[in-house]
């Protein structure tokens, strides 16, 4: 299919036009040629054809290949994707997953075009490399916005502010960080000039040189530098570029001195093997040109703070002209550039150190960019391939309603939000919504959302927050912020409060007025008034010690072990395997026998359990405490039979009941808390009390064990208006 001589000289004709774009596939550019015949909207009025254009010779000048190329084309155009249709992502999917990326970032514009001060950038850099799921459409937003700025001159002066605004708080700082040096220096200027364009050309005018002069004054230093090297038999490795007007005018802020004062406007840096070579090449940088003796200074004798290493120096280099020379190892470059030293740590960040999983993500887009830039072909690909597996993302980046970013760790809560923000906003937390939604305070925050917490004007942390099974707390500074606000309480609070937890967990499981001597041996505590205030202050959870309980009783319960050798016992019959109604129990020295769960107290699998020898309806299976199970035992002792628990089943049925405050939505959040913990409701019954203003629950459950069932009677007691939730 031919197009029309006015098609001919489409905004996609210029682009494929380009030298750069000949790194686009012959599929690729096949199917943006027929994409292109389609009806378009146009581009938007930031990305005009001479912008698309630029942005295609920037990421030439990064080595782009065809998929980023084509990607950074179809965002401009969504008609010429759209027009692609499902074709694209069946074969092109990486160019989708680049789209999909690129759409992602318009919300970090969007919360930065919301932000008044620039407080959270950093968090807005952050939430930016955790919302894009594939780290190579970050070159593709620096080559936009480069291209973009470029053409700033032509759109209204308060686009172009807000532009360069972006520019400086996002662009020109992730340049920086991923040692693009090629856009960093220029977004930073073109944002400089027209943020504080007075400035700006006050600094322009006062340097004595255009920077084409610069560059080639830069590089006759290197020359004349390498080949002094090489006469004193060094190897050494030469770099060097002028400092741009945005660097010399924040050298100037830094260090309160005029530009006259400044050695570093031209300046070039020696890369060596080892330490001995380092003060060799300063030997020959001042042989070749006169030092300036206040202008030294050994970071490698004397590191800096943040174990930056290097030699410093100045000098009177040719024409008369001052010039710096950084000279290091490889190694210590390495540091300076990925390591503790990275320049960025200290001069953006301040004092927030950036975190494990952000460092990660950096060295490897650094690794990703330099594969490309030494002409690797699988290399890259593999390493590229490994992001979605090795950069696991451990923290997550919310929202507030104002749109700044709180960094959080992984499986935070609306509750760890509300301590993050201020200690009191936690202490008076009682709800959360997250984008306008209102979740329950166990619930786990993704990137991206916006939390709004609820708050009562007074209020205190309630200790069911401090119990790690109830998953309301993921962060350990949150939960030290209670338990700080319970330590401050007087000891018998705390006991009387540890224990009402403790007969509250126990009387769900059954074994409520059971000795605590056997959770007392296994924490190690000398009573049980040490134990209430262990749990009371949220370091012993109410479910360990029922655990241990119960596992003692499992114990107690279990026939004796076999005598020792030289004694005469009857040994009876191997335990035999009997089908019951809803799993399978081992019942020692009978076969063939029906197998029922006692109605009257519905053990579970995994408690303590005995059997009792029926009339007609084979052997029922209690708990020990079971009240109806010790007035039969009582009668007749021999119908009495051990047995225990054998694989386990699909599940078990339970009754609960849940007294609470006549609500809206009650019945609801019950649902859902039990569909969440995977139980399912077999039967429901409400029945209003006799004050009319609370309602009693009764539901029948089919739960995988006790251990399940603990966790969903405690999820349910912590609802609000819930007074009690217990087996029935």
């Amino acid at each position: 299919m031919n197009a029309s001589p006015a098609e001919s000289h489409s905004p996609l004709s210029d682009v494929l036009a380009l030298p750069a774009a000949a790194a686009l596939s012959a599929p690729l550019r096949k199917a943006l040629s027929a994409a292109a015949l389609k009806p378009e909207a146009g581009a938007g009025a930031l990305d005009s054809p001479a912008v698309v254009a630029a942005t295609v010779d920037a990421l030439a000048l990064l080595d782009a290949d065809s998929d980023t190329v084509a990607a950074a084309i179809l965002h401009v155009y969504p008609g010429w994707a759209a027009a692609l249709g499902p074709g694209l992502e069946r074969e092109h999917p990486v160019v989708a997953a680049l789209l999909d990326g690129q759409r992602a970032a318009g919300q970090v514009w969007a919360l930065h075009a919301e932000q008044s001060r620039r407080s959270g950038t950093e968090g807005l850099r952050r939430l930016l490399l955790a919302i894009v799921r594939d780290l190579r459409v970050v070159p593709i937003l620096l080559a936009r916005q480069l291209a973009r700025m470029r053409h700033a001159d032509a759109l209204a002066p308060e686009t172009r502010r807000e532009l360069a605004a972006l520019t400086r708080d996002i662009h020109a700082p992730l340049a920086n960080r991923l040692g693009i040096w090629q856009l960093k220096w220029e977004l930073e200027d073109l944002a400089f000039r027209y943020l504080e364009p007075q400035t700006y050309q006050k600094i322009a005018r006062l340097l004595d040189e255009k920077r084409g002069d610069r560059e080639r004054y830069i590089e006759q230093v290197k020359r004349t530098l390498r080949e002094a090297m090489v006469a004193q038999g060094l190897k050494a490795e030469v770099a060097g570029r002028p400092k741009h007007i945005y660097s010399i005018w924040k050298k100037m802020q830094r260090k309160d001195a005029p530009i006259s004062e400044l050695y570093d406007l031209r300046a070039v840096r020696v890369m060596v093997d080892d330490v001995g070579a380092c003060y060799a090449a300063l030997g020959v940088v001042h042989a070749t040109w006169t030092p300036i003796p206040s202008e030294f200074d050994d970071y490698i004798a004397r590191p800096k703070r943040n174990d930056y290493r290097s030699l410093h120096t100045a000098v009177v280099g040719p024409e008369g002209k001052t010039l710096e020379v950084q000279i290091r190892t490889h190694e210590m470059h390495r540091q300076a550039e990925l390591g503790v030293a990275a320049h960025w740590k200290y001069k953006e960040v301040g004092s927030h150190s950036a975190d494990a999983a952000f460092d990660r993500k950096i060295a490897w887009m650094r690794r990703l960019l330099d594969a490309k830039s030494e002409g690797g072909q699988g290399g890259d690909e593999a390493l590229a391939s490994e992001l979605d597996t090795e950069l696991v993302e451990d923290r997550v980046y919310v929202l507030t309603p104002k749109g700044e970013v709180i960094d959080l760790p992984a499986g935070a809560t609306p509750l760890d939000f509300a301590y993050h923000v201020h200690t009191e906003v936690g202490h008076r937390c009682r709800g959360a919504k997250i984008d306008g939604r209102i979740v329950p305070l166990d619930h786990k925050l993704r990137t991206g959302d916006r939390v709004e917490i609820l708050t009562a004007k007074t209020g205190e942390p309630r200790r069911d927050w401090l119990v790690a099974s109830n998953g309301f707390l993921a962060s350990n500074r949150s939960r030290e912020k209670v338990r700080n606000w319970f330590h401050k309480l007087d000891r018998s609070r705390n006991e009387t409060a540890g224990r009402e937890l403790l007969d509250k967990e126990l009387r769900r499981l059954g074994v409520l007025g059971a000795d605590l001597a056997p959770a007392r041996e296994r924490f190690n505590l000398a009573s049980d008034g040490d134990l209430y205030v262990q749990v009371a202050l949220g370091d012993i959870g109410p479910h360990q010690i029922g655990r241990v309980l119960l596992e003692h009783e499992r114990a107690m319960s279990a026939p004796p072990s076999a005598p020792a050798s030289g004694s005469t016992t009857t040994i009876p019959p191997a335990p035999r395997k009997v089908p019951g109604k809803s799993t399978d129990f081992t019942v020692e020295g009978v076969g063939n026998l029906l197998v029922q769960l006692a109605r009257c107290c519905q053990p579970l699998p995994g408690e303590p359990i005995v059997g009792y020898l029926t009339r007609g309806r084979g052997v029922s299976v209690h708990r020990p405490g079971c009240g109806a199970f010790e007035r039969l035992a009582a009668a007749q002792p021999q119908r009495v039979l051990p047995v225990e628990w054998g694989r386990k089943g699909s599940g078990y049925e339970v009754d609960i009941e849940v007294l609470a405050l006549d609500r809206k939505w009650l019945l609801k959040e019950v649902t859902n808390v039990i569909a969440q913990g995977n139980a399912h409701v077999i039967s429901i019954r409400s029945d209003v009390e006799r004050n009319g203003a609370q309602v009693r629950l009764r539901l029948r459950l089919r739960v995988g064990d006790y251990g399940q069932l603990s966790s969903l009677l405690g999820k349910l007691s912590s609802l609000p208006g819930v007074e009690y939730a217990q087996r029935s």
